[in-house]
């Protein structure tokens, strides 16, 4: 039995076949350009002018720019005093994944296991994500995943609003940079705070939110550790995936 046929039997739904013609989560694209020019030999008749549109122009290496964008915005993470957290953590947790994904996935904040490890959703919960995400096509690889907070509250307690204040711009930064389609607000308090509103999750799930200047789309499901306490929630939890499935699909499509 395949993983999403294990997660789905706990789920105790049927299991959902690919249509024919459906396409594997997009491979990070590489761009190569080359141009070649040849000296005529002295004497040789002037080749005609040619349009400046047709030349093949020089290809730019964009790729040392954004890892050093990427590099100097961790470093500052991982320094960052702005509030009480930084007293009391192991290591900041700054988020991990495919930087030119279309899917982001967003926690609240980071437990145990990621203050120790200082990467997010690696405990029980994360397990279950990856199960989650694999059941609706999606590896953990080809997605990028962070928290509202980077650094672990005392307790696992909830964040306090002076906290995501100062936490916050840093998880914007990097949406500016990765650009994604979709976003994946995981729990009440990641969607409470990605929105700035009170309203219950069970009323934020199955619609799309927008998130930022960017106004890009978000999507309110459950908690993975919420899932675990409260199993019988897991075929709602289902409902959203298959929604997140189709966003992103049609996302891609209006690409």
């Amino acid at each position: 039995m395949s993983v999403r046929e294990q997660y789905l039997e706990a789920l105790g739904v049927d299991v959902w076949k690919a249509r024919a013609g459906s396409t594997s989560p997009l491979a990070e694209p590489g761009v190569a350009a080359t141009a070649a020019v040849a000296a005529a030999p002295a004497g040789a008749v002037a080749a005609p002018v040619v349009a400046a549109s047709a030349v093949a122009a020089p290809a730019v290496d964009t790729g040392a720019a954004d890892e050093a964008a990427w590099e100097a915005l961790r470093a500052r993470v991982s320094t960052c005093t702005r509030c009480e957290l930084s007293q009391t953590r192991t290591q900041t947790v700054f988020g991990v994944g495919n930087r030119r994904a279309d899917l982001v996935v967003i926690g609240e904040a980071p437990g145990a296991d990621e203050d120790r490890q200082g990467e997010p959703f690696v405990g029980r919960a994360g397990q279950l994500l990856n199960s989650m995400l694999r059941a609706i096509g999606h590896a953990r690889q080809t997605l990028y995943i962070a928290n509202v907070l980077k650094c672990r509250p005392p307790g696992n307690r909830e964040p306090k609003p002076g906290e995501v204040a100062c936490c916050l711009p840093y998880l914007q930064q990097q949406l500016d940079m990765i650009q994604p389609r979709l976003l994946v607000a995981l729990g009440r308090v990641a969607a409470q705070n990605l929105l700035a509103t009170d309203t219950p999750l069970a009323r934020l799930r199955g619609q799309v939110h927008s998130f930022g200047a960017r106004a890009t789309p978000l999507i309110v499901t459950y908690h993975p550790a919420y899932l675990l306490r409260s199993p019988t929630e897991k075929r709602k939890s289902w409902v959203d995936l298959k929604f997140i499935r189709a966003e992103l699909a049609r996302a891609r499509a209006g690409a």
